[in-house]
């Protein structure tokens, strides 16, 4: 797979030419913008996702099986923007490798494993989202957090083992310019010699996830966007047919419509951050391929940067989409960033049955769409439930309400 930073790619071209690297040629100008610009954004994505991880590791509700894919991915940006962003800062700064031959190798280490477990991830979530919206009754076994944890585990797993390879294929090049000798990062071969490795991975993490997903989104959207089941039932009740009770049938059915809405919701995330992971790649993706079969490697350098800033936008705006996007997440946000209004926490959750006979529930349930409630009952507040006052006896209201003795 081509380099995450142009750097490689350019630092390889001018090997293969006998020419210097085309940074050595940039102006005070275009050293201070491109410096400017890259380091805004990758300060910008750590910040938020470490935002995404940590909301995610300390709110209890928030643990649910897409989360955890969406922390793998944050994980995976985070290795992105630090393996590869850093090192164009101090390319443009210093005009020459400044890691050493052992930097060398584990930053193109990272940048490798970083790209192919987001692709990953991506990937597994897109699964997960089909199975849990298109299969309900199986994804009850499969769609849990702990086969979750075991999946993002393999992931890794896999992509670390799968960059091994990148230990042996990059090493430190020494160029003379104007009397001085200049380190650069780059590969051992020539560039022509990487073409089976690069569209390999051009196919098995690029051309295959999006494949993959463009059709299983298309066939959840055929479920969600054209399934007529919530509505007709919401008529139902509204119709007032007696089957429909105030406390049992009408509520069920609200709740079987808030559900739909979460779920087209998350799945309208999702996919929006799998298309913006396919447009911010592609430039990318599609110079390195060019550049394969072309004697003379184009390398302008605004193209380069613009390149590189997509790559890095990608890695950056996942969590903008889950603020604007997802009300649990903007809510975790606030709370993470202690902006939200003081005296505004919610009472205590309680998950009660039709029959008003309910245990209080202390943890959130998984459930199938795993941003809402369970599906088989109705959470209510605590304001909701019946006065103890309506009970002459506090063992008959305990009884009922929290099946005490």
């Amino acid at each position: 797979m081509e380099n995450v930073t142009a750097v490689m790619e350019n630092v390889t071209a001018a090997q293969e030419n006998h020419t210097l690297p085309t940074w050595t040629d940039h102006s005070i100008e275009y050293k201070l913008i491109s410096t400017l610009l890259v380091f805004v954004i990758c300060a910008l994505g750590v910040v938020g996702n470490i935002m995404v991880i940590l909301v995610v590791l300390t709110t209890k509700h928030m643990r649910t099986p897409t989360n955890c894919y969406l922390v793998s991915l944050a994980v995976a940006d985070l290795m992105v923007l630090t393996a590869a962003g850093l090192p164009n800062i101090t390319d443009s700064i210093f005009g020459s490798w400044v890691f050493g031959r052992s930097g060398c190798l584990c930053i193109t280490y990272f940048q490798y494993l970083g790209i192919n477990a987001s692709s990953c991830s991506i990937t597994a979530f897109t699964i997960e989202r089909y199975i849990a919206i298109c299969h309900p009754i199986k994804a009850q076994f499969l769609c849990t957090l702990s086969r979750a944890k075991k999946i993002i585990i393999l992931v890794w797993l896999f992509t670390s083992l799968y960059c091994i390879m990148w230990f042996f294929l990059s090493d430190i090049e020494e160029v003379l310019y104007e009397n001085v000798t200049i380190e650069t990062c780059g590969y051992k071969v020539l560039r022509r010699f990487y073409l089976p490795i690069y569209f390999f991975d051009f196919g098995m993490f690029f051309v295959l996830p999006l494949l993959l997903a463009t059709i299983l989104y298309g066939l959840i959207a055929r479920i969600l966007f054209l399934n007529p089941l919530p509505s007709n039932s919401k008529e139902k009740c509204k119709n007032g047919q007696r089957n429909c009770t105030k406390m049992s049938s009408c509520k069920n059915s609200r709740h079987s419509n808030s559900t739909a809405t979460s779920r087209r919701q998350v799945t309208k995330m999702l996919a929006v951050v799998v298309v913006l992971f396919a447009v911010l790649w592609m430039p990318y993706r599609t110079l390195v391929v060019v550049n394969s079969f072309l004697k003379q490697a184009y390398l302008d350098t605004s193209f380069l940067l613009f390149c590189r800033c997509c790559i890095y936008l990608n890695s950056t705006i996942n969590p903008v989409i889950y603020n604007a996007m997802s009300q649990k997440f903007r809510a975790a946000f606030r709370k993470l960033c202690r902006c939200g209004r003081k005296g505004l926490q919610k009472p205590t959750a309680y998950s009660v049955a039709l029959t008003y006979s309910a245990v209080k529930d202390t943890s959130v349930v998984e459930s199938t769409d795993h941003f809402t409630t369970e599906l088989e009952e109705i959470t209510v507040t605590e304001d909701l439930l019946p006065d103890k006052m309506m009970f002459q006896d506090t063992r008959v209201y305990n009884e009922v309400i929290f099946n005490k003795d």
